[in-house]
């Protein structure tokens, strides 16, 4: 098991085996948990990853359109 040091600034370096384990590069974003049994750092995905995630992009008229009919349906108690 690779150990690290925390720096006066609370920084830490991963050490390369946990990197390449992780695919974890330079500039990459993590998630830092920590519970009563430690520390876990593990990657965030990269927002190309949530491509589709919403679904498909509309034409802006669309979008305005289906958003003043679901203001419209919520004043008038329709929902």
């Amino acid at each position: 098991m690779p150990i690290a040091t925390v720096s006066s600034k609370g920084q830490v370096t991963l050490p390369a085996e946990c990197r390449r384990a992780t695919g974890i590069k330079p500039k990459s974003r993590v998630f830092i948990e920590a519970d009563e049994g430690g520390i876990r750092i593990t990657p965030a995905p990269g927002i190309l990853s949530l491509r589709g995630f919403a679904g498909k992009a509309l034409p802006p008229e669309e979008e305005r359109r289906r958003m003043e009919e679901a203001v419209a349906r919520h004043v008038l108690g329709i929902e």
